[in-house]
């Protein structure tokens, strides 16, 4: 019979490291889903999933079970992805010159005709892609979470502890930023 969460989560805080490798085996995968939606590289998703196993490690006394531990690592996993957003503030001044054919032909039929840039999804995720890749880190994080994560305004405040208001001030906000970045660009592709 295999242990309970609880059980492993106990034996581990008694110190049997080993016990924490089921943990790790069972949650690697959403931990790492989680980790691919606010970094490209490879490496980078690696050193973020390292960084949250670490401190799960290390934090794991601090773990009460008023929670399923899914929920207190799924936290942790978002500070740690945020953490990574706000110490490696990518150059979000990106030259639009490098858009890929597929993305500039998306751009331009949705300046001309909105409703007939529905068709090409794959050139839209990879421009809504860069757009993020642009935005502060804590837009970028609230945008990720309420608009591909399908998060509620509530899962959110719970998962990066900011309050629901600033959660729906940081959502507009980071709307009407990659609005204005969405303009500048098809600005200065017919300028």
């Amino acid at each position: 019979m295999d242990p309970t969460e609880t059980e492993l989560i106990a034996a581990v805080v008694r110190g049997e490291p080993a016990c924490f490798e089921p943990l790790v085996e069972k949650y690697s995968p959403r931990v790492f889903a989680t980790a691919r939606r606010y970094a490209r590289r490879e490496s980078e998703v690696e050193d973020i999933v390292q960084e949250v196993w670490l401190k799960a490690f290390q934090k794991l006394q601090t773990f009460r079970g008023e929670a399923p531990f899914e929920h207190w690592l799924m936290r942790l996993t978002v500070h740690t992805c945020y953490d990574f957003l706000r110490s490696h503030k990518r150059n979000r001044e990106s030259n639009f010159s490098e858009l890929t054919e597929a993305e500039e032909n998306w751009l331009d039929r949705f300046i001309v005709e909105p409703e007939s840039a529905r068709e090409d999804a794959q050139a839209a995720q990879m421009l809504v892609q860069r757009l993020l890749e642009q935005l502060s880190p804590p837009a970028r994080l609230v945008l990720t979470l309420l608009e591909i994560e399908d998060r509620t305004v509530k899962e959110i405040a719970m998962l990066t502890g900011w309050s629901v208001p600033l959660v729906k001030v940081r959502a507009f906000r980071a709307r009407a930023q990659m609005r204005k970045l969405l303009a500048t660009m098809a600005r200065d592709k017919y300028v």
